[in-house]
């Protein structure tokens, strides 16, 4: 049995309280648990990303740590024959140990800012020790070794040494490469070339001990020092003196923040905000922009195309054409409503001058036909039916006034 429904009269207008308009707590949930549980899986990537890379990363280059990326393993066979191993970790304890008998190891010299890596340079140049510089890059190896260049880094592999030095000849074939170098000039010794640049470069300055720059510190990687001749490498590299400074850098060394007091090009004062982030953050920031991009597009799908509905109730002719006219007003849409007046005389035109729909809105069919039919010469009919956006309210309304005059005077004729 069907229970009859009330209808609405033609030209009435239904009225819906507000009580019905608002969403219920199931509604609300049913639309947002997707953009959360979107939300949920990216947090949780991300969570999983960073604690995989910072479990593998952890203690890298540290003679403390015995993880695959640490560097325990070198420091126990040094201090097996005899080489005192010491951990520093700011610029003001490295310094002061450089000296004569210590090979000084840096093992992120692109961390250091400007200023540090000036006073590190000047702390080790009269120490007539070694120094050891691991993945030097652009940043740091022109103030640190002064006269050699970087070149953009490659893989790592086990290499040849194919050079005089002592150390990498004992040592043969080892897991070099990275960052490559070019000396202008110095007194060096180039070993394991990557595509004709060395990987190591051992720079001799008269009275001043030696600088050695390594392109990669994977040799030193406990996971790595028993492949090929890597321990032997690093056991002559870093055990010629009785000392070995370890100096691992860190952001919140004291010296760093000398960086900005010094001043002048090249500090931290001409630093901008940008630099002060780390990459990963920049990284991060790009994928949740993609990961945004990706749910606006997925959600727009999933309501799917427009579709054409029937009104629910009746609605006069009069109150729809005045309610878009407030919107375009409300928005300043001059132009949209002078388009919209413009297209509709031109259609109701065309058939009254023996013009089809199709031809209607081109301006060389409809113009000459038009003209045919008006008694004035008062208004040019090209600048009404195919001109500008109107300048202001009223010259709209003057336009529209104009545009029914001339169209009375087609009918009329």
């Amino acid at each position: 049995m069907t229970t009859p429904t009330a209808t609405s009269p033609p030209g009435s207008v239904t009225s819906t309280s507000p009580a019905s308009l608002s969403l219920t707590r199931r509604q609300v949930w049913t639309r947002i648990r997707g953009l959360l549980l979107a939300l949920l899986l990216l947090v949780g990537a991300g969570i999983a990303l960073a604690a995989f890379h910072s479990g593998a990363q952890h203690g890298r280059l540290d003679p403390r740590s015995a993880d695959q990326h640490g560097s325990r393993a070198v420091a126990q066979l040094l201090e097996d024959r005899g080489v005192s191993v010491r951990v520093v970790t700011t610029l003001d304890e490295a310094g002061a140990a450089a000296g004569s008998d210590t090979t000084l190891l840096v093992t992120s010299p692109d961390l250091l800012t400007p200023h540090q890596q000036g006073e590190l340079r000047a702390a080790t140049a009269g120490s007539a020790g070694r120094t050891v510089l691991l993945s030097a890059g652009p940043t740091s190896v022109g103030r640190l070794a002064p006269g050699v260049r970087a070149v953009s880094p490659g893989p790592v592999s086990a290499r040849a040494p194919r050079c005089s030095l002592a150390a990498a000849r004992g040592a043969g074939n080892a897991d070099t490469g990275g960052f490559r170098y070019i000396s202008d000039g110095l007194d060096s010794i180039a070993c394991y070339p990557a595509e004709g640049l060395p990987t190591l470069l051992l720079i001799r300055e008269q009275g001043a001990g030696d600088t050695a720059l390594l392109g990669s510190a994977d040799f030193l990687y406990n996971d790595r020092l028993d492949s090929w001749g890597n321990a032997s490498l690093a056991l002559q590299l870093l055990g010629s003196r009785p000392h070995l400074i370890w100096y691992l850098p860190s952001f919140d060394d004291p010296s760093a923040a000398r960086d900005g007091e010094a001043g002048g090009p090249g500090t931290g004062n001409d630093r901008s905000f940008a630099d002060l982030i780390p990459p990963g953050w920049l990284w991060g920031t790009l994928q949740l922009f993609v990961a945004a991009v990706l749910a606006a597009v997925w959600r727009a799908r999933r309501l799917g195309p427009l579709v054409t509905e029937q009104l629910p109730v009746a609605i006069r002719a009069s109150e729809s054409t005045e309610g878009r006219a407030r919107l375009y007003r409300r928005a300043n849409a001059r132009d949209r409503a002078a388009s919209s007046l413009r297209s509709a005389t031109r259609t109701r035109v065309a058939p009254l001058v023996g013009v089809s729909l199709r031809d209607a809105h081109v301006s060389s069919v409809l113009l000459p036909a038009v003209a045919t039919h008006l008694n004035t010469t008062d208004g040019s009919p090209g600048t009404l039916l195919f001109g500008p956006a109107p300048a202001d309210d009223a010259a709209l309304v003057r336009l529209a006034d104009q545009l029914d005059i001339l169209e009375r005077e087609v009918r009329t004729s």
